[in-house]
């Protein structure tokens, strides 16, 4: 079966969602399009926590801590690291992006990398559109698939 293609019904999905307020005018556009999927597949807006973290370091601990919670079922994780011209762009985005894999393997629930990184603001951009691609909206979609694809097995 195709990612994606898993039939979607209304159940009681219970999901987190950690945000970095940093390159904002790009986050709320992914948290926008993430609601939206979420709602598409629905999942109630009383059953999705919102919580908002300073930048994208620090959304791994935030994921932890929503994902050790047994009243939720996924954390969806976004976030957009634009390159500068420092390293600072590497450090950042590899250290978000293996700590919210570590959190997925220690937790055992499905914790969704939905975090940009782009090396320029056209490119976050394109990768968060209202009506088009939106990495927000595929995070959600990912998150409801996992979530059954793990009771499943």
């Amino acid at each position: 079966m195709k990612p994606g293609k898993i039939r979607r019904k209304a159940v009681k999905l219970r999901i987190g969602i950690v945000v970095s307020l940093f390159n904002s005018f790009i986050t709320e556009r992914l948290v926008d399009g993430c609601l939206d999927e979420l709602s598409q597949c629905g999942i109630a807006r009383k059953d999705i926590a919102v919580t908002q973290v300073p930048g994208a370091f620090e959304i791994p601990v935030a994921a932890l801590k929503m994902a050790r919670k047994r009243s939720v079922d996924a954390v969806i994780c976004l976030g957009a690291v634009i390159r500068g011209e420092t390293l600072h762009f590497e450090l950042v985005a590899q250290g978000c992006s293996q700590g919210i894999m570590q959190v997925a393997l220690m937790t055992g629930k499905p914790v969704i990398f939905g975090v940009l990184a782009s090396d320029t603001v056209n490119q976050a951009y394109a990768r968060s559109k209202k009506r088009g691609e939106n990495k927000g909206r595929e995070a959600a979609r990912a998150a409801v698939d996992m979530i059954r694809t793990l009771k499943r097995i």
